[in-house]
């Protein structure tokens, strides 16, 4: 009974449209300019992306330890993460791994190539940690896919923060990437 009782949650859970979170943005008077573009995967494919928007580009790890406990992890694009060790910095229990695309989309609401710093929107109970990569902050601009990886939104950093903490996720900052990225 219990397992049809979360499969009736799972089907009610209806992630936010990257529409919606524009228009939650602009309700908490957060200033954002959005770009439109071709779908793209990886930070590489992104590369000709970046080039015409200014700011500091992310990329976004989501990550679950032994103890199926869970994390979004942002960086700079260019950030070096070693999974090896990143655990012992953001307060895993053991070693972490990628979490599966579907404990993504179930806490998130996004695809895999759509993570971003915007999905914590979507977890309501609060079950994934954010961890943001200190040297990004030193970007004035920060831009992140808006739910989807066809489109990109460049919002300020101070603005970032107070989104996140407007949805209860208040981030940890620490530095996990290794040679500490340039701005």
């Amino acid at each position: 009974m219990l397992q049809v009782e979360l499969s009736k949650q799972q089907l009610l859970f209806m992630p936010l449209t990257p529409g919606e979170l524009l228009a939650k943005l602009e309700e908490l008077s957060i200033k954002t300019t959005t770009y439109e573009h071709e779908a793209v995967f990886t930070v590489d494919e992104s590369s000709k992306i970046k080039q015409d928007i200014p700011g500091g580009h992310t990329k976004n790890l989501f990550l679950k330890d032994k103890k199926s406990n869970y994390f979004l992890v942002v960086a700079e694009g260019s950030a070096q993460i070693k999974l090896n060790s990143v655990h012992g910095l953001i307060g895993a229990k053991g070693r972490v791994s990628f979490g599966k695309p579907e404990a993504l989309m179930e806490l998130l609401g996004v695809k895999p190539g759509s993570v971003t710093a915007f999905a914590p929107i979507n977890d309501s109970q609060n079950q994934v940690s954010v961890i943001i990569d200190e040297p990004l902050l030193r970007h004035e601009l920060i831009n992140c896919h808006p739910l989807t990886n066809e489109m990109t939104t460049t919002i300020s950093r101070e603005d970032l923060l107070r989104f996140l903490k407007e949805v209860n996720h208040e981030p940890l900052i620490i530095q996990v990437s290794e040679t500490g990225e340039e701005a």
